[in-house]
This record gives structure tokens, C-alpha cells and sequence, in this order.
């Protein structure tokens, strides 16, 4: 066992274990899993309201046998502190406890079983397995955030000992720090790379302008997994061509688990697995493959803390060739928060925005990246990274494709920064409306 699983193990999480319950869930056949998932819904959701007092309260009129009776549990359900949202065999010292990077306005502290746990890593070991690439071996080029107060950080670079990477702060992306990355790549037998996707787009842009492959300097590289962020095909596109390897898009919770990775076919497969995922209308409503709806999902394993129909606050759509056993998502649309309502009443997601100015404003400017916020109905603002001012003729060219594509009327406010903001952890929210929800 190499150090990374024997950290796990000694920790208390069962990798071993883990393991051998993924292997024996894998080789089910498809009728069987059918009656697997039932199985666990049922089971999760009957420990839930007899051992967790707060989901007692939650889901008191619902029962398993009828799913839809079930209530959509969110992140606002859950403000409240830990120990009240335990369940009764379980205290803090003795499960997995973490929070999210409040990048969807609402942060959460959760906790695991740590069976739960192990076998988030077992998948996550399994679904690297897919490129070759053996987790507990592999050296990772990793491109996130990381706390820069003195514990946490001296947590997190214990973590990349033993977990055999190197990591990349998404806080300073300049082209002086990006430099000192590519050196590392030099000296480096890196395996794979992993980490935000706005991040290591900027270092493929950086790898364009320096006329450099990645893979001609650092030959062991093998794959690239980004994740956390909405890739857009011309990046994905860019990084395979600056990096010379395969890009594989990962979603994923860290509440939840791994939901899901791209597999050497192309398809974004689900983790069916360890989670149960529906897609959902405004009513709550199950919605048939192949429409769009909100993600909610259920988590079969944790005890510890209930998860069950979860609405992660993402809109998809599964693929219309899904199965229980093989979920494939088809589309990720974005967050349900992101929702953007123009002067008209007219709704959009935020992501419209980004796929119809990212091509207009990228195409012959020095824009290293941008955001988009809507501060009123009619208004917007593109805040942009560049060494330059944005031409004039450049902002009236994009100010009218927005108005093709939505509505007429909307003022848009262009502003140049040196750095954008992120979250803590590091992430880059694309879009964000400040305007009232209705």
C-alpha cells in the first residue's frame, strides 16, 4: 500500500474495504443494479429519519416506498450548526469534516462516514485508472488554491507529500509566476495535471505565446483532468494542443462525491456508484432523460450526515442513451443561481453571456480572461485581465451581439483589473447576478 492509501488507513478510512465494495458494485449486472440502487435509496433515507433527529423534522411526512414524497433538501435547509445535523451514532471527532468554497453564495460545513469517505477515493482512484494513470503513484501537477494562513497551508503541503503532487497557486497567475511553473514542468516527471480550469487555461495561453508543448518538456505527462469550472471546447481545444495529452472534464461536490468524469469515450459518465442523481423541473418533478432540469442527488453511503435528493444548485440534462447503471451527462448548463432575468422578464442563464462575448472579446485582444456580473436588469459588466484597453470598437461589437442574442436596451460596462477576484479556495465564478430573484 503505497503512502497515500496508508495515511487513509491509519486515519480510520476503510480504503481497502472500499475498494473491494466498488468492485463488487461494478460487476452487477444492469438488472441487478436496478434493484442495488433501490436498495440503498431505501435504506439511506429510513436510517436518516430514524437515527437523525434534524431530517426527522425535515422529512417526518415522507416515506421511502414513494420517492417523490421525499422533500428537496438545500444548502439554506442546512444552516445549522454540525452537531445539530449529525446522526445519533456519530460525533465530529470521529467522521470526515470539511466545507465548500461558498462559490454558490451559501458556504457549508458537512461531514462523511468514514466508509463514506474511503470510497470517494476509491472512485476517485478508479475513474484515474481509466487513462492509466495509478493515483497512488502518479505525480500530480495541481493547480489550486490553498489556505495562506500557517496551519492550514502546513495541512494542505502535508497532504501533497503524501499524496505526490506539487501544487500551483491560482492566486498569482502573472506571466512571472507562470514562468516558474514552466520551469518546474522541466525539472519534474509530472504524470498528469489536475486542478481549476480557468487556472490552467491561463497557463495554456501562457504555453501559446511562449510557442512551447508542454508534453515535448515534460514527456511523462499523460492527462490533464480540470474541474470545479465550466470548460468551454476552444479551451479544451487549446489545452490538448499546448499540452499534447488528452483533457478530461471532471464535476464533481465536495459535500457529495465525484458526479461525474469524462471517460476515454468522450461521455461525461455519472457516478452511479456511491450517488443517485435526478433531474428536476420547478416543481420537483422528475424529469425523463434528455431535458433540462435542476441536479439533485442522493448520497447512498453517508450515514453520518443526510444528503438525500440534495439540490446542488447545478442545471443538466441527462443523456437520452442513460441507464441506471451507466448515467451519462449530457450537458452541464450551469448553476440555478446564475439564472440571469432581463428588463423583459425574460430569463437566461449566466453562461450566455460568457459563450457569446468569450470568442468576440478573446479574438485579437491581449484579455488573459473576464468575468461577467449583472449589477441591474439592463446592466451588465465585463471585468477583463489584459495589458490593454479593450477598443472601443471591440466594446460596441460585443455590446450588440449581446443584444442579438437577448434583448435590446442593456448597457454594458467594460473595466480592466490586474487580477480577478476569487473564492478562498480559489475558484473563479464566471457569472454573477446581483439583481433579486423572482
Amino acid at each position: 500500500m503505497n503512502l497515500f492509501n496508508f495515511s487513509l488507513q491509519i486515519n480510520g478510512f476503510p480504503i481497502k474495504k472500499a475498494n473491494h465494495v466498488l468492485k463488487t458494485i461494478e460487476n452487477l449486472s444492469e438488472n441487478d443494479f436496478d434493484a442495488y440502487v433501490e436498495n440503498k435509496k431505501n435504506e439511506i433515507f429510513n436510517y436518516h429519519l430514524k437515527f437523525n433527529t434534524f431530517y426527522k423534522s425535515f422529512a417526518n411526512n415522507a416515506h421511502s416506498s414513494v420517492w417523490s414524497s421525499i422533500p428537496i433538501l438545500t444548502k439554506k435547509d442546512l444552516q445549522k450548526p454540525l452537531k445539530k445535523r449529525l446522526s445519533k451514532h456519530y460525533k465530529i471527532k470521529d467522521v470526515y469534516v470539511n466545507n465548500t468554497s461558498g462559490a454558490s453564495g451559501i458556504p457549508l460545513i458537512f461531514a462523511k462516514n468514514k466508509f463514506c469517505h474511503a470510497l470517494t477515493w476509491a472512485i476517485i482512484q478508479n475513474r484515474f485508472g481509466w487513462y492509466n494513470i495509478d493515483f497512488n503513484r502518479a505525480k500530480q501537477a495541481r493547480f489550486y488554491g490553498i489556505p495562506l494562513d500557517t496551519k492550514n497551508n502546513f495541512k494542505e503541503r502535508l497532504k501533497d507529500k503524501l499524496s505526490n503532487r506539487i501544487r500551483f497557486s491560482v492566486f498569482d497567475l502573472s506571466d512571472t509566476a507562470l514562468k516558474k511553473i514552466l520551469e518546474t514542468f522541466k525539472s519534474k516527471p509530472f504524470n498528469y495535471i489536475n486542478g481549476y480550469t480557468s487556472a490552467i487555461v491561463q497557463f495554456a495561453k501562457f504555453l501559446k505565446n511562449e510557442n512551447i508543448i508542454l508534453k515535448t518538456i515534460c514527456p511523462t505527462l499523460k492527462a490533464c483532468m480540470v474541474t470545479s469550472e465550466m470548460v468551454f471546447e476552444d479551451d479544451k481545444t487549446l489545452m490538448a494542443s499546448q499540452f499534447g495529452i488528452p483533457i478530461i472534464n471532471e464535476y464533481g461536490a465536495s459535500e457529495l462525491d465525484i458526479i461525474a468524469f469524462e471517460n476515454p469515450k468522450g461521455d461525461w459518465q455519472v457516478n452511479s456508484a456511491s450517488i443517485f442523481v435526478e433531474i428536476i423541473d420547478n416543481n420537483n418533478h422528475v424529469l425523463p432523460y434528455g431535458e433540462p432540469g435542476r441536479i439533485v442527488i442522493t448520497s447512498l453511503y453517508n450515514k453520518a450526515h443526510p444528503f438525500i435528493r440534495y439540490d446542488i444548485g447545478d442545471i443538466g440534462i441527462l443523456s437520452k442513451k442513460s441507464t441506471t447503471k451507466n448515467p451519462i451527462l449530457k450537458t452541464l448548463i450551469g448553476r440555478n443561481n446564475d439564472i440571469a432575468i432581463l428588463p423583459s422578464g425574460k430569463k437566461t442563464a449566466g453562461l450566455t453571456f460568457y459563450y457569446i462575448t468569450k470568442r468576440i472579446i478573446e479574438d485579437g485582444t491581449n484579455v488573459k480572461t473576464f468575468v461577467i456580473e449583472q449589477t441591474k436588469l439592463n446592466t451588465f459588466k465585463i471585468i477583463y485581465v489584459s495589458s490593454k484597453l479593450l477598443s472601443e470598437r471591440k466594446k460596441k461589437i460585443i455590446t450588440a451581439e449581446m443584444e442579438k442574442y437577448l434583448e435590446k436596451g442593456l448597457t454594458v460596462i467594460f473595466e480592466k483589473q490586474v487580477h480577478l477576484i476569487r473564492t478562498k479556495h480559489g475558484k473563479l465564478k464566471q457569472f454573477t447576478s446581483y439583481t433579486p430573484k423572482t
